[in-house]
């Protein structure tokens, strides 16, 4: 088992006690900016062994707690089983990691020992920790410090990193090899405490170090802050009660600000840094609790949007990127994410969520800070989206070090026809082309309220000329469902898969074929009982154990979600709520992870992808999703109107929700179950929107 706690651009991923042990091929450390500054942490008493009673980490802190065997201490005097009471506390703010050991003696003589901390820095670059090769930087050596040992390494980019090792005022020896033995008398029944610090710093800049205490008590203010003003949400089924909990806890945990606003990360331990499609996406699902995170993730995206053609990293002018990272192998110009551009489906969807913070906020000051943007992203859209000049958006890997699928399911076999064979390049997914259609009609009202006329008219033409194509192209008859792909040749990719799922949202099904997709998204080789698979288990490349082939993601059924109540599909959507919760409570604090098995439900409970992400963004955001989708919520800024259409699933009969974050303020609703239907009563809106309820007609 693995633990993790983060907050801001650091993070520390560690075995289930808070250890580093050294040759663990886990990738476990402390990370910042792509680089691991700690490499190895481990700790014993000399001359008694010690054993771990439990562990917990949760968002910026953990707690372990240990106690003793049998042992000598350094006065040869025997200490007792159990005597000893030690606790290790650990907590990240300001971009330093604080950790107390604190040793209470329940025997009855002194015991005469010392704690030593064995510690290594490799400063390996996150790529190279997850297996690339390339050319890395030297150690510079290890030196004693006024306060402690300062590990240092000069990489190939030129940058000087080191990490500092502090103890807070207690004496301690340093050996050559950075080993750190504190002396350590315990008196019985005196609890006794070792401070520590570990401080990462890139040339010469070095976070602030401050006392215990203050850093701690900081870090618990900020903690308040956020959950004082974000949604409270409680109901008579604690599994939902506590995976909310859990996503609100994890999207602030996964935010960082590299100073334009907060933005989501996609991942711990190995995608902590601003994504496209991800960053966006849970940003999207992040709506209606703080949109805040949207503006933050939209700006920072806006910052590094495409400038050139440049194959290298598979950029052009006004594309949104796919990754950024910050480490030696990107700095040195060993890998091309500096940024990467490598994803087809940011662009249309950093549209998208523009448009949806104006819907769900009214802000169309912001739109107009967006705009010259949105236009070099809709003039990628048309230029360079298409290179086989199709009419659909589509990609082909340019980069020799790039991804070759580079929609959501980028992994190498994940874009298949039903014979088997990797459909090729360029490739048009259907979702894409359904997340093109939204944006393009979205910025058509846009446009309209902003006064650009034949601009909003182009755009709307444009947009219903593709949904025309998009029906006769995709549409497979003998499945009556859409294909996942067209080829390069204009051929359909046509395995059964979830990804037209996200089609309804968007608005480019018709609507006979949005209601054969809707039902056969819930039919048993498609749905799981935990939730949608990728693939049906009726294709010949489904494997419910992979990554992409037939596995169950939340993030994917949440999208799956939106459309389905927005198109009116309850009694769809009620199956896959009930089954996302379920699953949610065989995962560890209800924290649903990246991905999980696709196995029918009555073999057992889900089990997770081995290196699946978690805590992930966008399996955070689910939970958001899952209430929106409870509500119904569709708000309409420009009349200043919001419309729920509730309706709550079985297993759930009382709903309160506080401080659901629309317009210029919050709503309070409370819901409860009367015979068949849901009654809504809103006990408090500073949204300045009023509120129109709609039965919700099963």
């Amino acid at each position: 088992m693995t633990q993790v706690i983060k907050e801001g651009d650091l993070f520390f991923y560690s075995d289930d006690y808070g250890d580093l042990p050294a040759g663990d091929g886990r990738g476990l450390g402390m990370f910042t900016r792509d680089t691991r500054f700690l490499s190895r942490l481990e700790w014993k008493l000399e001359g008694i062994p010690t054993v771990p009673i439990d562990g917990e980490a949760d968002g910026a802190t953990s707690r372990y707690r240990f106690t003793n065997r049998e042992g000598t201490d350094e006065e040869g005097k025997p200490v007792g089983g159990e005597w000893l009471d030690i606790t290790r506390k650990r907590w990240i703010y300001g971009g330093v990691v604080y950790e107390t050991f604190s040793f209470v003696n329940r025997g009855d003589h002194p015991v005469q020992t010392r704690l030593s901390l064995l510690v290594d820095a490799d400063f390996a670059d996150m790529f190279v920790v997850r297996g690339w090769k390339g050319r890395v930087g030297e150690r510079e050596g290890v030196t004693r410090t006024e306060k402690g040992v300062r590990f240092s390494y000069r990489g190939v980019d030129g940058a000087r990193r080191t990490t500092d090792v502090e103890t807070a005022g207690t004496p301690a020896e340093v050996e050559e090899d950075g080993t750190i033995r504190f002396p350590l008398r315990l008196e019985s029944n005196v609890c006794r405490s070792i401070h520590l610090r570990y401080v990462p710093g890139t040339d010469g800049e070095i976070p602030q170090v401050i006392e215990e205490q203050q850093s701690l008590l900081k870090l618990e203010e900020s903690e308040r802050e956020w959950f004082v003003g974000s949604p409270e949400v409680h109901s008579d089924w604690d599994d939902f009660n506590r995976m909310f909990a859990r996503g609100m806890k994890d999207l602030r945990m996964l935010l960082t600000d590299l100073g334009d606003g907060p933005f989501p990360v996609a991942g711990l331990p190995i995608y902590a840094v601003p994504f496209g499609r991800d960053s966006l996406i849970a940003a999207l699902q992040a709506l209606p609790v703080r949109p805040e995170v949207a503006k933050g993730t939209l700006r920072i995206l806006a910052k590094f949007q495409g400038k050139k053609v440049d194959d290298w990293r598979d950029e052009e002018p006004g594309k949104i990127l796919h990754e950024i990272r910050f480490g030696e192998l990107a700095r040195s110009g060993q890998i091309p994410f500096t940024p990467y551009y490598g994803s087809i489906d940011s662009t249309p969807l950093f549209l998208i969520l523009i448009a949806e913070v104006y819907r769900w906020t009214g802000d169309l000051d912001f739109v107009r800070e967006m705009v010259p943007h949105a236009i070099e992203a809709l003039n990628w859209v048309d230029r360079h989206g298409d290179p086989a000049g199709t009419g659909y958006v589509s990609y082909a890997m340019r980069s020799s070090k790039g991804i070759r699928n580079q929609g959501w399911k980028d992994s190498e076999d994940s874009v298949v026809h039903r014979d088997g064979r990797l459909a090729e390049a360029p490739i048009a997914l259907s979702e894409v082309q359904g997340y093109v259609y939204m944006a393009k009609k979205a910025w058509s009202e846009l446009f309209r309220l902003l006064g650009e006329a034949e601009r909003s008219e182009r755009l709307n033409r444009e947009a219903e000329l593709l949904r025309e194509r998009f029906a006769r192209d995709f549409w497979m008859e003998d499945e009556q469902f859409v294909a996942l792909a067209l080829d390069g040749e204009g051929r359909q990719a046509g395995t059964v898969t979830s990804n037209p799922g996200h089609c309804l949202m968007t608005g480019i099904l018709t609507p006979e074929q949005a209601e054969q997709v809707a039902r056969r998204l819930v039919e048993p080789d498609l749905f799981s009982g935990w939730g949608v698979r990728t693939k049906s288990s009726t294709c010949k490349s489904y494997d419910p154990d992979s990554y992409h082939n037939g596995s169950v993601w939340p993030h994917d059924n949440a999208m799956i979600l939106l459309g389905l109540k927005r198109l009116g599909f309850y009694r769809e959507a009620e199956r896959i709520i009930r089954g996302l919760i379920e699953a949610s409570r065989y995962f560890r604090h209800h924290r649903l992870p990246e991905l999980f098995s696709g196995h029918e439900r009555g073999e057992g409970g889900p089990l997770p992808y081995p290196v699946a992400c978690s805590p992930q963004a966008w399996a955070a955001g689910t939970a958001f999703t899952i209430l929106q989708t409870i509500l119904g919520v569709e708000p309409d800024p420009t009349r200043k109107r919001i419309h729920l259409s509730p309706d709550l699933p079985e297993g759930m009969n009382r709903l309160s929700v506080r401080r659901l974050r629309l317009g210029q303020g919050v709503l309070d609703l409370n819901l409860a179950r009367i015979g068949d239907s849901t009654r809504t009563w809103v006990e408090i809106n500073t949204t300045g929107w009023d509120v129109v309820i709609h039965p919700c007609l099963r």
